[in-house]
């Protein structure tokens, strides 16, 4: 390894998971940079809905910094940024566009950018909509890392000039998620924020399975589903689960169901991080179809693919526990070998170190401009 780097984060949210993937995806990683030796600094805005769910106050793989608008961004932060090895900027961050011209105009020795979202973001910037990244900044970062892989990143690089787009898929924390041994209490359960564009699927792949099978047990966890949804009788709602409590919730389901956005869907090579933290847990994949999915969990061999109520039902009632089991010791070596923290940690790092940092005069210059 070379010398420790020391890297900044702007992102949206460390400290809470409520109602995003963005914190697990974030711990995992970060955490993994840390193991290796670098420092790391995570800068969040400091917003009220994610105050009143914080599961992470004082994070022991790094220096969780909260602010409270650009304003003290800029002037209490500007020269971490300025001293930064690299500079990591995620999506979704609040006034994402006026921070990323902000931390360019900084000029930073490395400046990336790292899409949890990525096939959402570059329908917003088809739409024309610049919520958090406008089209103009993509060439600007020395790497665009994206949450989805294949054809995205010829898009990246084709459509959207951006200058070196890499695939840095989620990951898991080996040492947070394994199986508890927990007594089985759901043959089926799903754990995600509501999403209108989810709910079909979740309707077709769980809902309809709970009314068709009475005598199981299903549940769901997660914020903000609609008061309006009529939940079968034998389906349990939790409204949230912190990521302490993952690990609880995998270990007493007998399959845990993933459900992938429209967006990411159409992408394909986008995998959620709910199927790599179940898969830890030895948990049986069930999924939805995405093309792609078959490089991460081979269909058959460590997940049962489900293209409709019929399919999970039949694994549900069809499938013995031999079988079962034969499934999620397949995820479980995937996850293990290519989707835990440390390799993800380590791809990281190494894209950061191939990037030659920008010279001093830069740096020195934006010093003059932004004192600190």
């Amino acid at each position: 390894m070379n010398r420790p780097l020391d890297i900044v984060v702007l992102g949206l949210s460390l400290s809470s998971s409520w109602g995003n993937g963005h914190a697990t995806t974030f711990r995992a990683l970060l955490r993994g940079v840390r193991a290796a030796g670098h420092k790391v600094t995570f800068l969040e805005r400091d917003v009220p809905w994610y105050a009143r769910h914080r599961d992470l106050i004082a994070p022991d793989f790094c220096n969780l910094i909260l602010y409270k608008d650009i304003d003290e961004l800029l002037v209490r932060h500007a020269g971490t940024l300025v001293g930064a090895d690299a500079v990591v900027i995620g999506s979704y961050v609040p006034d994402g566009l006026e921070v990323i011209d902000i931390v360019v105009d900084l000029a930073p020795k490395r400046l990336c950018f790292y899409d949890i979202d990525t096939p959402v973001t570059l329908a917003k910037l088809e739409r024309g909509d610049e919520e958090y990244l406008a089209r103009r900044q993509v060439p600007l970062f020395d790497l665009y890392f994206s949450f989805s892989g294949g054809r995205t990143l010829d898009r990246l690089r084709g459509e959207f000039a951006a200058r070196r787009p890499l695939a840095l898929y989620c990951a898991v924390d080996l040492d947070l998620y394994r199986n508890t041994g927990a007594p089985r209490e759901w043959d089926l359960g799903y754990l995600g924020t509501f999403s209108p564009d989810r709910q079909p699927a979740l309707e077709r792949l769980l809902l309809q399975p709970a009314r068709r099978l009475p005598e199981m047990r299903f549940v769901v966890a997660g914020p903000s589903y609609p008061a309006d949804i009529r939940w079968p009788k034998n389906v349990t709602r939790i409204e949230h689960l912190p990521p302490s409590e993952h690990a609880e919730f995998y270990s007493r389901q007998r399959f845990t169901l993933n459900v992938t956005r429209t967006d990411m869907v159409a992408a394909g090579w986008s995998p959620s991080v709910r199927l790599f933290e179940a898969a830890a847990c030895r948990t049986p994949l069930i999924s939805d179809w995405w093309e792609g999915i078959d490089s991460f969990f081979a269909p058959g061999e460590a997940a049962v693919i489900a293209r409709g109520s019929g399919d999970v039902v039949a694994a549900l009632t069809d499938l013995t526990d031999r079988q079962c089991k034969a499934l999620a010791d397949c995820a479980y070596q995937r996850v293990a070998s290519a989707h835990s923290a440390a390799p993800r940690a380590r791809a990281f790092v190494e894209a950061i170190e191939s990037v030659a940092p920008k010279t001093n005069l830069a740096t020195r210059h934006s010093e003059r401009r932004f004192p600190v």
